[in-house]
């Protein structure tokens, strides 16, 4: 294909995921000969890769474009596309709200990118990508990475689980798991980048399965890799959790204190319509189990509220899940119908808005009460703390993490860069931040 000395802007939205297929986006782009830039003022092609697990996620990508669309007339933009999930699950729709779009392509699709929009720049017609690839998994695309202190690996992609709820297996296609070899790879030459934290991805990791090497496995091979400093995973389904994984966390001082494992629902009648596979005790009986061989370990989760036929009861039984197992976060979500999903053509979503933003709200409080309780457990303690940015508020102090993937804050002291990492002894805990001092 011959080259178009074209630019393009890229913004990314939902999960780490997308945070992935954002770079093999561009890295594909780039190798075609696209040149990526940061101000979209600057760009000749806008590309919005998006997210499609709640309703307020697609309305956010719509008004964005929306707002973007004055650039088709007053900047450098030539052609609007969106890619993701959002063009599996409502392409028709969103073709017509936002009749300005050039361009739709699905997750298993980004190698016809560059084909497309030079077709767009010939025929200006509208095209589209949207079938699934059951092979597809862009193993040999290195992915084009901005960020220099951490990285996002991709082992897995898809879902077979159909929790009722989730549009996941509709927009990402059935689970497929990347060869180990390539993985290593993969890994090995982002730590020759410099890179020493490493996050390996899946929609459910645990379901890793290549040729009968499984996750632990594979997480073991991952963590002998010279020069690999921090790693950790996400996310894990509870249905699949073994302790034979706990246990390669507890033989690799360099896997991450830290563990992602949502709950959703505290009864078993709202997991059970859920199809999540596990009932509250067996998951209560797996947080014990990590907690008994890992101590100090950091534990957060997800919730979701006011799924259909959610009863007052159901609730406080989530609730009290919150209040016995002290998770150090949660991320609290109001249940969204999706089309397609079980539980939007077999559930009546007979919750109430106001009733769901009442239960969301009470969680979160508590939430943050409880997590502060957790946090304030670390003042007087040195922790290391991998170096990552910056902070916001304040140029003269960095913000970095700590192995449980708790953020610190704390002055910059000479010697000490973006990347590197630092002994440093938490003084406060406030909100979901620690503050701290470097300790030479």
């Amino acid at each position: 294909m011959d080259k178009l000395n074209k630019t393009f802007y890229i913004e990314t939205y939902g999960c780490q995921m997308n945070t992935v297929d954002s770079e093999i986006v561009t890295s594909i782009l780039i190798s075609a000969g696209f040149k990526l830039v940061d101000d979209i003022k600057e760009a000749n092609i806008l590309l919005l890769n998006t997210c499609a697990i709640r309703e307020k996620a697609v309305e956010r990508v719509i008004n964005k474009m929306r707002q973007h669309k004055g650039f088709l007339k007053s900047g450098k933009l030539e052609i609007a596309g969106i890619l993701g999930c959002i063009p599996e699950h409502t392409g028709d729709e969103l073709k017509a709200k936002l009749d300005f779009i050039k361009l739709q392509v699905g997750p298993d699709k980004y190698r016809t990118l560059p084909q497309l929009i030079k077709n767009i720049y010939k025929d200006r017609k509208y095209h589209e990508e949207l079938d699934f690839d059951i092979e597809e998994n862009y193993e040999d695309v290195t992915p084009y990475r901005s960020e220099h202190t951490n990285a996002f690996i991709s082992v897995m992609r898809g879902c077979n689980n159909f929790c009722t709820y989730c549009v996941v297996p509709y927009v990402r296609g059935r689970e497929k798991s990347r060869t180990v070899d390539s993985i290593l790879d993969e890994v090995k030459n982002t730590i020759a980048q410099g890179i020493t934290e490493i996050t390996l991805l899946g929609q459910n990791v645990n379901s890793y399965n290549f040729e009968g090497i499984r996750f632990p496995e594979l997480l073991q091979k991952v963590a002998e890799i010279k020069g690999m400093e921090r790693l950790k995973f996400a996310t894990s389904h509870p249905k699949d959790l073994t302790e034979e994984l706990i246990d390669v966390i507890v033989k690799n001082p360099n896997i991450s204190n830290s563990f992602h494992l949502p709950f959703q629902a505290g009864s078993n009648s709202v997991l059970k319509r859920m199809n999540r596979g596990y009932t509250i005790e067996k998951y209560l009986a797996k947080i014990k189990m990590i907690r008994e061989k890992i101590p100090n370990i950091a534990i957060t989760t997800d919730i979701i509220v006011g799924f259909p036929g959610e009863t007052e009861d159901d609730f406080q039984q989530t609730v009290k899940v919150l209040k016995d197992t002290k998770f150090d976060n949660a991320f609290m979500f109001i249940y969204s119908e999706r089309k397609n999903t079980a539980s939007a053509k077999n559930f009546k979503d007979d919750v109430s808005k106001e009733e769901k933003s009442r239960r969301q709200q009470f969680i979160s409080k508590l939430q943050k009460k409880i997590g502060l309780v957790e946090l304030k457990k670390d003042v007087g303690k040195i922790t290391e703390v991998l170096i990552e940015s910056i902070s916001k508020k304040r140029d003269y102090q960095y913000k970095g993490r700590t192995e449980q993937n708790r953020i610190v804050v704390f002055d910059k002291i000479e010697g000490y860069n973006i990347g590197d990492y630092a002994k440093v002894k938490i003084k406060k805990a406030e909100g979901v931040t620690l503050f701290g001092e470097i300790v030479e």
